[in-house]
């Protein structure tokens, strides 16, 4: 390790030097469209995809949302199950452990139908 150190501190003493290019953009790659599953996912519009409280499984709200774990997402479900539907994504904020940063860390992900 110490020998690769020392090449490169001394490499440009020497006067020696070594250019890296990056190859050139390709343009002829085709465009590709994912899509989102459809469990509890919508799409208002192409690439944004959005998860709907009231229908989202504790594993999709899991795998879709960020900072939301196991037991967040199953007390997201719980609460829904308890309350009724959600009738607004800020309602969001009721269940312990979800505060206002989590809350628009993925606001852009959620939605109510």
């Amino acid at each position: 390790m110490r020998n690769t150190v020392l090449s490169y501190l001394l490499l440009p003493l020497l006067g020696l030097s070594f250019s890296l290019q990056a190859a050139p953009p390709s343009t002829n790659l085709p465009a590709t469209e994912v899509t989102a599953p459809s469990m509890g996912m919508a799409s208002d519009q192409p690439g944004t995809a959005t998860l709907d409280l009231n229908s989202a499984d504790a594993g999709t709200l899991q795998r879709e949302l960020n900072g939301i774990g196991k037991a967040k997402a199953e007390a997201i479900v719980a609460y829904r199950d308890a309350n009724g539907p959600f009738t607004s994504v800020d309602e969001l904020l009721e269940i312990k452990g979800i505060g206002n940063a989590l809350l628009e860390r993925n606001r852009d992900k959620l939605m109510i139908k």
